[in-house]
This record gives C-alpha cells, sequence and structure tokens, in this order.
C-alpha cells in the first residue's frame, strides 16, 4: 500500500480557486489514499524526512512547490528507494513543465495516484546539489533580487528581469570540459538537466532529463541592440540547437562535467535561488539521481 507525505510550500506562488490543501484532501479520501501534509521548511534541510520515511514506510514525498524546494527534498532523500511527485506551485516549474506535469493541480495529482516513475539526473556544483538548472550571470542576479521579494509569482519575476535587463554587464569566464575549452566574457551561463527556465522558456531544447549528459549554455557579449532579437529570441522558442553554424552570441555543448573558472565573479542561482558564488566550479553530471513521478 502506498502511503503519501504532500510538502506544502506556503511561499510559493500564488494559487488561485479552491486551497490546495482541500483538493489534495477530497482527492486522497475519494481514493481511500492514506497520506500527511506537511509544511515546508524556511531553511531548506529536509534531513528529518529519512527518519519519518523509514520510520512510517512512506513511499511517496509530493513536493507541492517551486524548482527550489524540489532540489532541496530531492538532494535529502534521493538514496532511499522513494517516489519524488510536483504538485507546481512554484514561479517557473522548470521541472515539472519539463517532464510533462501540468500546473493543474487535478491533473497533477491524477499523474501522482497512477505511480508511473522514472529515473532522473542531476549534478553536482561543487557538491551542491541541483535537480534541474543552475547559472551564472544574469539570472542569477535576478534569482538573487526574487530571493528577496516579500511577494512571489511569474509577474514579480518578468519585473526584476526587466530591471536587471537595464544595467547588463558582461561577466569573465575560463570554461574547461573535454569537449571544448572557452575563454569569454558572458551575459550569464546556464547549466542544465532541464530544457527550460520554466514558464516554457526554452534555454536548452536539446536536453533530456535522463541522457547522463548537462546542457552548457554561454550567452556571450553581444550587440546590446541586437541581444533581443537574435539572442533571447532563440533562448525563448528553443530555435538555437548549436548545430548550425550561425553561434547567434550563443555557445551550446553537451558533457557530464566541466570545470567554470569564474574570474569576475558572477553570482550564482541554483535550481533559482540566489547562493553565494565562488571563483571556481566543479560541475558532474549524477546518473539516474531521483525518481520522479511522471505522465
Amino acid at each position: 500500500m502506498r502511503r503519501f507525505i504532500f510538502l506544502i510550500n506556503p511561499r510559493a506562488g500564488v494559487q488561485k480557486g479552491k486551497p490546495l490543501t482541500q483538493i489534495i484532501e477530497e482527492r486522497c479520501h475519494a481514493a481511500q489514499q492514506s497520506f500527511e501534509i506537511v509544511p515546508t521548511v524556511a531553511d531548506g534541510n529536509y534531513n528529518f524526512l529519512i527518519e519519518k520515511i523509514n520510520a512510517e514506510n512512506i513511499t511517496d514525498v509530493i513536493v507541492c512547490g517551486g524548482d527550489g524546494t524540489i532540489s532541496a527534498v530531492a538532494s535529502a532523500i534521493r538514496h532511499l528507494n522513494i517516489n519524488i511527485g510536483i504538485l507546481p506551485r512554484g514561479s517557473g516549474n522548470g521541472l515539472a513543465l519539463a517532464a510533462g506535469i501540468s500546473r493543474d493541480p487535478q491533473k497533477a495529482l491524477d499523474i501522482i495516484f497512477k505511480g508511473n516513475a522514472s529515473m532522473i539526473d542531476a549534478f553536482l556544483i561543487n557538491n551542491h546539489f541541483s535537480c534541474m538548472l543552475s547559472g551564472l550571470g544574469f539570472d542569477a542576479q535576478v534569482a538573487h533580487d526574487f530571493d528577496r521579494e516579500h511577494k512571489r509569482g511569474f509577474w514579480k519575476y518578468v519585473k526584476l528581469v526587466v530591471k536587471n535587463i537595464f544595467s547588463l554587464k558582461t561577466f569573465s569566464f575560463h570554461i574547461e570540459s573535454n569537449e571544448k575549452s572557452l575563454k569569454t566574457n558572458a551575459y550569464f551561463i546556464s547549466i542544465a538537466n532541464s530544457n527550460q527556465f520554466g514558464n516554457h522558456f526554452t534555454i536548452a531544447p536539446r536536453a533530456s532529463l535522463n541522457d547522463g549528459l548537462l546542457d552548457i549554455v554561454v550567452v556571450e557579449k553581444t550587440n546590446f541592440m541586437l541581444l533581443p532579437f537574435r539572442v533571447l529570441w532563440h533562448i525563448r522558442f528553443g530555435t538555437f540547437t548549436g548545430n548550425s553554424k550561425k553561434s547567434y552570441g550563443i555557445t551550446y555543448f553537451q558533457t557530464p562535467a566541466l570545470t567554470i573558472h569564474n574570474l569576475s565573479p558572477a553570482p550564482l542561482h541554483i535550481d533559482g535561488d540566489g547562493k553565494a558564488t565562488t571563483h571556481r566550479f566543479e560541475i558532474e553530471v549524477i546518473p539516474n539521481a531521483y525518481r520522479l513521478l511522471v505522465p
């Protein structure tokens, strides 16, 4: 018999209509499903789940939140025999959308009750776990600003993106891997296992959640007036794959491991949460890192 824990992040994106707790209770009672609702924790430490899972024979931990909460939970319990499910409530929901999980809670619960699980890759960045996408530069600065906001949601994020565009600058990097060595000035670098930032904003169209590779996207210094048309357009709609002769100011490659010398240094985010930066990052994929409930 399956036993569920639902972790609800009250600070995640705006929930419209019927309260999520009510939806969960109604669906679980109707299915005669054993469940418990537990609040997420502010410090992101979910080690307390390990003892609870083992003591109570929990089979599924359902994260009702965004990518940052999913990352923290998966990091703590990925070594256990456990399914992780998602009820997307973040501002971007990049991992959920990449995995084909609906933002509609009823449809997301359908996936959870069906119980189809797939192994998903992750990666380590200086031994810090990342479940889907981390980055250095512009998007990390937006993430740091977003963390300081009391009100969250998609439009708040858009507002901060627009604000930071007007102070856009490049950072110096030296990237080393078996596939490529690159010294560059770039607006940002994305290290991706997911194909998107979130909200269907594609960053790495060749990315797969389970191919043993990381997709590295470097948006390099270019004519500022051309940036929205030649660079952001291709990223937004996933039309740049790195296979054509035209670079559009983007370097795109795949690798299982790399080193980034962060010379400026640029700010860092891990799965959308701003983190302290440093001058050197060792990054490597974790194949089959955790088990995710998918359609």
